[in-house]
Formats: structure tokens, C-alpha cells, sequence
């Protein structure tokens, strides 16, 4: 491995190659018909050229054509929504008894409301509503909805809200992706016309205007004058000055001991007197940034970790522009995963690693741990995977934006601007949850007046990263769309990989609300494997369901393991057999560890200068900082 470092604004200088199988094979050829092995190669004629040349003009003006349009529809893709809405209509256009099942929906819902309206015009005190919103609808909790007329505004809205979720809903012969992406777009439609949203018809609005004579509608007015001068300065979010990284978030003492035009490898500084021989490699996401595992010190995991005795590295990635279009999905593997355990190879010896991959950084691990399994090469001792996926068939409500024509479309836009942008992507998150994300903000920081407080995690969220161009596409297509992991088709040098090749023990992660990579898919590490497998499921989302250290409130988990010759198990039921457990799931993690790790040792030292991997400077390094 080389030891040639480079400044954070240099560009990429070649590095030395990782150790991996010198046997590989080739990348793929085109095998030609035996008949025409040995013919001289034809030249094109000057019609043949014509329509190269033609075609190219035209995809380059239909991709320019996309990409202009993609800035005006937030990426999304107007064919991909007219293809889904076409084939719900047509289907339910020909679905006569699904029509008449609606209208009788329609009639029902209508005497349900006419009834509530009735027994509120007679005075009757606490009528019943004709209809309760679902468990994580927060919109009409106060009570003041329960008065007239506003109890009759939400239980109209949910009365058709429900009716539109009955009518975008098993219409036979739509198919599920195009039902799935209907029925989401319908709801986000609904969700503007929802009387929480607007000051006439939002009583706890009114009630607060009254009582402050106004005030909070003035206070909202700037809190919202605010928020679109940041954003057309390109300024972060408001609170966000009270969180800086290096001062108050990713604060746990460390060194940058390897940097290449990737990543940069910290190493944290010990914190106990012996440590266990084998290192922890954790491997984050580069769709966000790492400290997202080094927030706060009461909340940093990387930090408990460390004072667990164990010697921590944490890859940091490089935020890509316009010029880094080209890097693969594979530069990943080999720039990020490889490089960064030859790192740790030659600062901690020949001692074994736990490898950790959380969310992309997961899946990224999985295939290099599975193309490390074929060619022989034992470096891990065993693998953990938190909130990360091998198998997309069940990748959640992304895969709403995941179809050949979304892909094209987001494809051409990122042609254009060389990456995914940070905006773009946080767009499509925050649809996802729009009444959290969206229009409950509307209403507590514009209509109220009220600044919700920033947190370290709202400060990372915002923290966002862009995608290169090339990377990104593979991803989309080679994994959520085709799903060529799980189904043994992705390459690597040139032969496919995996899981089933790893025979080291495995921890797999799961959170329950998760909708980013829901449980029940991370479940799957159990069918795609041939191993021992822990899994765990924790109470909280993607993120939230993460940061859970000891003490916070709240928190539970199950845990159980299967080991390779115990017959499987389908996720529910696994759930309703495993008992939950009280408390933050981290100390049944280092547990976890621990057992597999072996008698505590001297630390090593911080980097290794003979190998050419001196400290560069102090955690958490200058590729977290660039925006």
C-alpha cells in the first residue's frame, strides 16, 4: 500500500492497489459468432456514420430536454407519474364492480358524515366521530378539533382522504409499483388541502392569533422570510450556527492517519489502559456524513465504542463535485473499503477486524466482504450491518422513485451537473413524510410563530452530500433496480460475488420505522447467507433508531440468533417470538464484540510513520467539513 498522501483540494494522484486476488479474472468481453472470428473488421459506410451522428445529437437534446425539466419537478420524472396514473386509470375505467364498490364507499361515507353533522346541529355533547385518523397522524390531536365546525372539517378531510386511499387501492391488474406511486402522489395532494394547514380552519392557529393579537403570524412571517433568503444565499438552516463539527459535533479526540482522493481514515485515540487486539472498521454512508456516529459526546457511539476498549477507525468521505462524475461505484469499494483496511493492516498488524458498515456503507461492505470471501482473503473477523441492505425487492418507499424511466430521467440530470445534488435528495426524503417534514414545520414555525429547536441530529440532517453522477446511476440500476447482489450477478474483477461465500458471523440491524431500509428487508441477511446471523431490531427510524445510547428514553429491542444449521425463520414471525428487551440495544452490541474479540492487548500506536501513514492532522479531519 502506498503511503503517498493528498491535500484535500489536491487532485487524485494514483494509489498503490490493494491486496486482492492477482488471479482475477478479466472484466467481460463480447465473445464473437466463430464464423466471423477471424473476418476483417468492416467499416462503417458514410449512411451508418449519418446515424451515429444523429443519434447522439438527438439523446444529447432529449438529455439536455430532461435535465432542464428535472429542475423544475425536483427530479422527479413526469413520464414515470403519467406511466402510473395511466395505468390506474385504464384499469379502473374497465373495473365496473370497483366503481360501483366506490360509489357505495362514497354513499356510506357521506351518511357517516351527514349523521356526525346532525347530531353536532342538535347540540349533542361529545358526538362520536365517524371516523379516527391513523396512529401517526398528529394533525388533529388537540382538542380544540373536537369543537364545531372544526370537528367537521377534519372528519371530512379523513372521510376523503380515506375514500382516495380506496380508490388508488387494489384495482386489479395495476401493477404494484405503478399503485404504490399513485396512491403516495394522491396523498401528497390531499395532504395540501389539509385543514390543519391554514389559518381559517386550524384552531389551534386561530386561538393563538387571538390570544397573541397576531404576533405569531408576524413572527412567522419572518421565520419564513428567513428560511428563503438562507436558502437563495445557499445558507444553512436557522439554528445551525449553534452546531459546528470539530467544536460541539464529532468531538471524540482522533487522528486522520490516511487520506486519499476519497476518503479520509481516522483513528481515535484510546481511552483505556489495554484494548482488544482486533480493530473496528466502521464504513458509513456517503450519502450523509459519518459523525451522524460522533455527534454529540452523550450521544457519539463511535466515542462508547472506544471507551468499550476497543480501537475505532472511521472512514470520512470526500463530498464530490462536478469533476468527480466519473468515479464508480467499485471506486468505493477499492478506494474506501480496501485502502482503509490496508491502513489498519499496517497500523494494528495482523490482528483480525470487526467490520461496520451502516445504511449504503452496509451494502458497500457486504460486496467488498463477499469479493474477499471468494478470493481468500480472511481480514475480517466478523461483519455488523446497521440499517443496511444486500436484497432491494422490498427497499421501501424509495422505491416509489425506482423505475427505468425515473432512472433515465435522474440520469440525465445528473449528466448535466456531474452529481446528485444534496437538495435534490433531501426532497425526496422529506416527501416521504411530508406531514412531519413539510407541513407540520408550515404550521409551528409560519402560522404559529414558533422556531423549533435544533438539535444535533436536525444539524447533521442538513449536513447533506452530494452523489457522483456515474456512482449514483450504478446503484440505482445494478442494485435497486436490478437487484444483481442478492441475485449473484454483480461483478467484481470481473466474477460475480456472494453473501453465501462469507462464513464469518454476522450482526444485522434492523429499526422499526424504518423507510429508508425497512427491518423485514435487512431481515434478509438470514436467507442470503450461510452463517451465523444476530439479529437485532430497535424501537425508532432510520437515524433515531441508531443514536440510542444508554439512558435515552424509551428505547427497546429484540435480539436472537441464528445459527447456520437452525432452520429459518420468516421475519413475523421471529417478531412475535422474540421478546423485547428494556433499554438502549448499543451495550448488547459491544457484548456482541466482545465475545468475539480476544484478550485485551497494549493499544496500538497512531498511524504507522514507518509506513509512510504518520497523523495527518487531528480528527475530525478537512473531507467532513467541505460543504
Amino acid at each position: 500500500m502506498s503511503g503517498r498522501k493528498q491535500s484535500p483540494g489536491s487532485d487524485a494522484a494514483k494509489v498503490t492497489p490493494h491486496r486482492e486476488n492477482p488471479t482475477a479474472g478479466p472484466a467481460k468481453v463480447t465473445q464473437l459468432h466463430s464464423s466471423a472470428q477471424h473476418a476483417p473488421p468492416i467499416a462503417p459506410g458514410p449512411e451508418a456514420q449519418s446515424d451515429d451522428a444523429a443519434t447522439r445529437f438527438a439523446d444529447s437534446v432529449d438529455s439536455a430536454i430532461h435535465a432542464t425539466m428535472a429542475k423544475a419537478t425536483g427530479g422527479i420524472s413526469p413520464s414515470a407519474l403519467s406511466e402510473a396514473y395511466a395505468d390506474w386509470a385504464v384499469h379502473l375505467a374497465v373495473s365496473p364492480g370497483k366503481q360501483m364498490q366506490l360509489m357505495i364507499k362514497a354513499m356510506r361515507k357521506s351518511q357517516r358524515l351527514a349523521r356526525f353533522l346532525g347530531s353536532c346541529a342538535t347540540g349533542q355533547t361529545g358526538a362520536q366521530d365517524c371516523i379516527e385518523p391513523l396512529p401517526q397522524d398528529k394533525r388533529f390531536t388537540d382538542d380544540a378539533w373536537k369543537k364545531w365546525p372544526f370537528n367537521l372539517y377534519s372528519q371530512a378531510f379523513l372521510l376523503n382522504q380515506q375514500w382516495w386511499h380506496n380508490a388508488t387501492n387494489d384495482v386489479r391488474g395495476v401493477t404494484r409499483q405503478h399503485e404504490d406511486v399513485v396512491s403516495f402522489v394522491t396523498r401528497q395532494i390531499l395532504d395540501v388541502f389539509s385543514p390543519s394547514n391554514y389559518l381559517a380552519t386550524n384552531p389551534v392557529v386561530l386561538q393563538a392569533t387571538i390570544s397573541q393579537g397576531g404576533q405569531n403570524l408576524l413572527h412567522g412571517s419572518r421565520n419564513y422570510l428567513e428560511d428563503v433568503t438562507r436558502a437563495l444565499h445557499g445558507r444553512r438552516p436557522a439554528g445551525m450556527e449553534d452546531f459546528k463539527v470539530g467544536e460541539n459535533l464529532a468531538v471524540t479526540p482522533g487522528k486522520v492517519v490516511y487520506r486519499n482522493q476519497l476518503i479520509e481514515l481516522i483513528q481515535y485515540e484510546p481511552t483505556t489502559e489495554k484494548v482488544h487486539p482486533e480493530p473496528i472498521l466502521i464504513v458509513p454512508a456517503w450519502i450523509m456524513k459519518y459523525y451522524i456516529l460522533d455527534l454529540s459526546p452523550s450521544n457519539s457511539m463511535i466515542q462508547y465504542l472506544v471507551g468499550q476498549g476497543f480501537t475505532v477507525f472511521c472512514i470520512s468521505w470526500r463530498n464530490p463535485d462536478a469533476k468527480d462524475r466519473d468515479l464508480a461505484f467499485d471506486d468505493y469499494r477499492t478506494l474506501g473499503v480496501m485502502e482503509a483496511l490496508d491502513a489498519v493492516g499496517q497500523i494494528c498488524g495482523d490482528a483480525k477486524v470487526h467490520g461496520i458498515g451502516y445504511c449504503l456503507g452496509g451494502t458497500l461492505l457486504a460486496i467488498a466482504a463477499a469479493a474477499m470471501a471468494r478470493d481468500g482473503d480472511e481480514r475480517f473477523k466478523d461483519l455488523s450491518f446497521f440499517a443496511a441492505q444486500a436484497d432491494f425487492t422490498e427497499a421501501g418507499e424509495l422505491m416509489l422513485f425506482i423505475n427505468e424511466s425515473q432512472v433515465t430521467f435522474l440520469e440525465d440530470m445528473m449528466a448535466q451537473q456531474g452529481y446528485l445534488d444534496a437538495k435534490q435528495m433531501a426532497g425526496a426524503f422529506q416527501l416521504l413524510h411530508s406531514n412531519d417534514l413539510i407541513w407540520s414545520k408550515h404550521v409551528s414555525e409560519y402560522l404559529l410563530g414558533e422556531r423549533s429547536a435544533m438539535s444535533d441530529l436536525m444539524a447533521w440532517n442538513a449536513d447533506a452530500t452530494r452523489m457522483p453522477a456515474r456512482m449514483h446511476s450504478e446503484y440505482l440500476r445494478e442494485l435497486f433496480l436490478n437487484n444483481d447482489f442478492a441475485e449473484g450477478r454483480y461483478d467484481v474483477n470481473g466474477r460475480p460475488v456472494a453473501l453465501s461465500d462469507i462464513e464469518i458471523p454476522i450482526f444485522a440491524l434492523g429499526t422499526e420505522w424504518d423507510h429508508v431500509a425497512p427491518w423485514k428487508s435487512v431481515y434478509k441477511f438470514h436467507l442470503l447467507t450461510d452463517t451465523d446471523v444476530t439479529f437485532l431490531l430497535t424501537n425508532g427510524g432510520h437515524n433515531t433508531g441508531i443514536v440510542s445510547e444508554p439512558g435515552h428514553a424509551r428505547r427497546h429491542y429484540r435480539i436472537a440468533t441464528k445459527h447456520d444449521q437452525d432452520r429459518y425463520r420468516d421475519a413475523q414471525r421471529w417478531f412475535d417470538e422474540t421478546e423485547p428487551r428494556d433499554g438502549s440495544w448499543w451495550p448488547a452490541f459491544a457484548d456482541w464484540l466482545d465475545a468475539r474479540s480476544g484478550r485485551a492487548v497494549a493499544p496500538p500506536p497512531m498511524g504507522a510513520p514507518d509506513a509512510g501513514l504518520a497523523p495527518l492532522c487531528e480528527a475530525p479531519g478537512a473531507y467532513v467539513l467541505e460543504a
